[in-house]
C-alpha cells in the first residue's frame, strides 16, 4: 500500500511556518480580537451613559452632602465623593453627554470644513488649490491645542466654542486627505465621461468624487474622535470649557488636582475613563484602517 504525503501549508514567503510561529499568530489574532471587543464594550458603555445617565447613576451629580465629603471609593460611592460631597461616579456618568457631544461636534466641524476645502482644492486646482494648501500648512504647522486656544480667544469660552475650535484646528489633515483622493478620482474615465456629457462640477463631486473618497474619511472620523475628546478634556482642564459645576470630564480632573495628595480618586478615576475611551477609539480606528487598506489593496 502506498502512502501519499500531503504538502505542508506554506506562508507568504513559501516557507513552512513552525508550530511556535503558528501558535504566536493565533495568540496575536486572539489578542487583537479581544482588544476590539473590549474597545467596543467601553465605547458602548460610555454611549449608554450619555443617553441614559440616570439609569447607571441615579444620584444627583450637582447636589452634595456635607457629611460625605472626600469619601474614598466604596460600595456606597463607586468612585468616591468630591470636596463638596457629590458622588463622583454620578458626575462622570452625567458628564459623558457633555464630553461626547463636544467630540462629535468637533469631528463634524473638522470633517465638513476640511472635506469642503480639500474638494475645492483638488477639483478646481490653480490658485484656489495653492491658497487652500497654504492655509492648511498653517494649521498643520501649529499644534492643535495652541490653534484651538487661539480660536477660542476669538470666539469666547464655553463648551460650544471649545468644540468648534478643536474641530477647526483639525481641518488641515482632512483637507489634504480629501484633496489627494479627489486628484485620483477626477482623472478617471467615468468622471471624464460625465464632464463630457455636460455634468456640472458639483454634480460630479456629489455623484463620483465624494462616494469614492468616503473610505479615508471614515478612517479619519474614527481617529479624529479620540483626539478631539482628549483635546476638549485638556482645554476644559485649563478652564476654557463649561464652568463649574458642569461635570465635564476635563473639568472634573481640574477640580480634583488640589486634593491629589490626599484624595487620589478625584483625578485618577475620571482620568482613567478619559484614557479608556481614547484608547478604545484608537483601537477601533486601527481596525477600520486595516480593513480599508485590505479592500483598497494598499
Amino acid at each position: 500500500m502506498t502512502l501519499t504525503t500531503l504538502p505542508a501549508a506554506q506562508d507568504a514567503d513559501g516557507l513552512i511556518p513552525s508550530s511556535p510561529d503558528r501558535r504566536r499568530g493565533r495568540v496575536g489574532a486572539a489578542l487583537r480580537h479581544t482588544g476590539l471587543v473590549l474597545a467596543v464594550a467601553v465605547l458602548a458603555t460610555v454611549v449608554a451613559w450619555a443617553f441614559l445617565p440616570s439609569l447607571f447613576a441615579p444620584a444627583d451629580p450637582l447636589l452634595g452632602v456635607g457629611a460625605d465629603k472626600l469619601l474614598p471609593p466604596g460600595a456606597g460611592h463607586l468612585f468616591g465623593t468630591d470636596q463638596l460631597g457629590r458622588d463622583l461616579f454620578s458626575r462622570v456618568v452625567h458628564g459623558a453627554s457633555l464630553s461626547l457631544a463636544g467630540a462629535v461636534t468637533a469631528v463634524a466641524t473638522a470633517i465638513v470644513v476640511g472635506s469642503a476645502l480639500g474638494l475645492l482644492a483638488g477639483y478646481l486646482g490653480g490658485w484656489v488649490d495653492d491658497a487652500i494648501m497654504r492655509l492648511t500648512d498653517v494649521f498643520l504647522a501649529v499644534p492643535n491645542i495652541l490653534m484651538s486656544m487661539a480660536i477660542i480667544t476669538i470666539m469666547g469660552r464655553g463648551a460650544t466654542a471649545v468644540a468648534l475650535a478643536v474641530g477647526l484646528a483639525g481641518i488641515g489633515g482632512i483637507a489634504r486627505t480629501m484633496r489627494s483622493e479627489v486628484l485620483k478620482v477626477k482623472v478617471a474615465d467615468y468622471v471624464e465621461a460625465s464632464r463630457a456629457g455636460g455634468a456640472r462640477w458639483w454634480e460630479i463631486a456629489a455623484h463620483h468624487v465624494l462616494p469614492n473618497a468616503r473610505g479615508p474619511i471614515v478612517v479619519l472620523i474614527a481617529i479624529e474622535f479620540g483626539q478631539a475628546l482628549l483635546a476638549i478634556a485638556g482645554l476644559s482642564f485649563l478652564g476654557y470649557g463649561e464652568p463649574p459645576p458642569a461635570p465635564e470630564w476635563g473639568a472634573l480632573v481640574s477640580g480634583g488636582r488640589d486634593y491629589l495628595a490626599t484624595s487620589w480618586w478625584l483625578v485618577t478615576l475620571p482620568g482613567l475613563v478619559i484614557v479608556a475611551v481614547v484608547l478604545s477609539t484608537d483601537q477601533v480606528s486601527r481596525v477600520i484602517q486595516a480593513r480599508y487598506a485590505q479592500r483598497s489593496g494598499r
